[in-house]
């Protein structure tokens, strides 16, 4: 078979998620999740889809990416195919030759899972290790006990989003993302196993908020983004946040909850631990050397 790589148009874009969505699995982490290209389609599905990357032979996709930015690429590996040589050969001589069409020239660096023959491939050639990042992971199996008094979370809808996107605007420093985009982003085919909540003080004031992506029941689901109000941090309000994500999860069947965080954004990595979330092994994107 014939390994090619394509950059889908928004009709392909479903059958691109919900490939992506059946190769998510509780262990080995995955990578690339829907929810990252979830996220991204509060720009619109034509952004996504100039972003995205599909390898496939004869017709079957056997690997994905996306472009998160102008020198970040994202992506996994089917399943089936992770420690295959010849797609890992494939993927990795077109990440180098890089034509400016399908991958960039200049700085990239690769986000793409330890294990695969294609992090492998691209070690073995050259590329070096980059920006640090911790996984951590919440089983789902147990019972969440909310453990914030006052504290509540809501499922977000037309009434809340208000609310919801001025916490985000607060709590990332980015006026970007209003009520017409997060219109837009839930429209898209990832929200469809996906939703945003917002928690509240005992006031009523919001004061954090996180949007949820899963994969389908017994899938692991990403918290990405979170975020507290700048008026309302060091209260607890980003691990009660996380943690109501959790119970909501596991009331819609997901097996485990994953978030992804800089290593060196150690707050970042607290807070979550102190939602219940275990860190996993770090892992290191890979940059093509120039």
């Amino acid at each position: 078979m014939t390994t090619t790589v394509d950059v889908p148009d928004t009709s392909a874009l479903r059958a691109v998620v919900t490939t992506l969505s059946s190769w998510q699995r509780d262990a080995p982490l995955v990578q690339l999740h829907p929810g990252d290209l979830g996220w991204a389609w509060r720009h619109g599905a034509t952004s996504v889809a100039a972003a995205s990357r599909v390898w496939s032979d004869d017709g079957v996709i056997v690997a994905i990416g996306f472009l998160d930015g102008p020198s970040v690429l994202r992506m996994t590996v089917a399943p089936e195919r992770w420690a295959d040589p010849g797609v890992a050969r494939v993927i990795s001589e077109g990440l180098s030759r890089a034509d400016d069409e399908r991958f960039p020239a200049g700085a990239l660096s690769v986000e793409v899972p330890t294990t695969t023959a294609v992090h492998e491939h691209l070690a073995s050639t050259g590329w070096a290790a980059g920006e640090a990042w911790t996984p951590l992971a919440r089983d789902l199996s147990d019972p969440v006990d909310l453990p914030l008094p006052g504290f509540r979370a809501e499922v977000v809808d037309a009434s809340s989003v208000a609310d919801f996107t001025t916490v985000h605007r607060s709590a990332w420093g980015n006026a970007s993302f209003t009520a017409e985009r997060w219109q837009t982003m839930v429209g898209g085919t990832p929200f469809d196993a996906g939703f945003c909540l917002l928690g509240r003080d005992g006031s009523g004031a919001p004061v954090a908020g996180v949007t949820v992506w899963g994969a389908g029941n017994g899938r692991p689901a990403i918290l990405e983004p979170m975020g507290v109000h700048a008026d309302h941090r060091g209260r607890g309000f980003g691990r009660a946040i996380c943690t109501a994500a959790a119970a909501v999860l596991r009331e819609r069947g997901a097996s485990i909850a994953w978030v992804c965080t800089p290593s060196s954004l150690q707050s970042a990595v607290a807070t979550y631990r102190s939602a219940g979330f275990s860190p996993l092994e770090e892992r290191f994107d890979r940059v093509r050397p120039v």
